[in-house]
């Protein structure tokens, strides 16, 4: 997101969240991030990287992360999903890897890549196609140091159960045929 268009949502200050992809076909997931991001007023930049079409753009970002002020990485990647341990590797803070759904093995490989890190090189695996709860992990890790982010995120837990509670109501209300009727 560039500098405007976070003002623009009401978010200012420098990015303190990267979000990364391999490939524009994760973009759908990586946006999930990033609105979850943007609904609790958390500054990030996006881009999209191939650690292994580019090695040296992607070596380039994640040495310089820290620089410009990131706390977390949010990384995605599908297949052999190397970008989220690389950057664990390079960037000393943390690393949120989202796991791609692939079309040869379900995402499965994706996950397995990420989750099995070496001994030393942690990175947080959510689950496969996980963007929203990615956004989350890195907001909840930024908010042990933020209180009005800490807030922000309470209330976004209350607004879930609001929405659970509201079904429940209209449930009770309907019954469950014309509540699967009206949905």
């Amino acid at each position: 997101m560039e500098r405007d268009e976070m003002q623009r949502e009401g978010m200012t200050g420098a990015p303190c969240v990267g979000i990364v992809m391999g490939s524009d076909s994760d973009m759908p997931v990586m946006a999930k991030a990033a609105d979850i991001l943007e609904e609790l007023g958390v500054p990030y930049e996006m881009a999209i990287i191939s650690a292994h079409r580019e090695p040296d753009v992607f070596f380039e970002y994640a040495k310089s992360a820290e620089e410009k002020g990131f706390k977390v990485i949010i990384a995605g990647a599908g297949m052999a999903a190397h970008l989220p341990g690389m950057c664990a590797a390079i960037f000393p803070m943390p690393v949120i890897g989202i796991p791609m759904h692939t079309s040869s093995l379900g995402g499965r490989d994706s996950l397995y890549s990420i989750v099995q890190m070496p001994s030393g090189i942690p990175v947080a695996t959510v689950a496969i196609n996980g963007g929203a709860n990615a956004g989350l992990l890195a907001a909840k890790i930024l908010a042990t140091s933020d209180p009005a982010l800490l807030q922000r995120l309470k209330d976004y837990s209350a607004g879930l159960k609001e929405q659970v509670v509201a079904k429940d109501a209209k449930l009770k209300e309907q019954g469950y045929k014309a509540y699967l009727q009206n949905k």
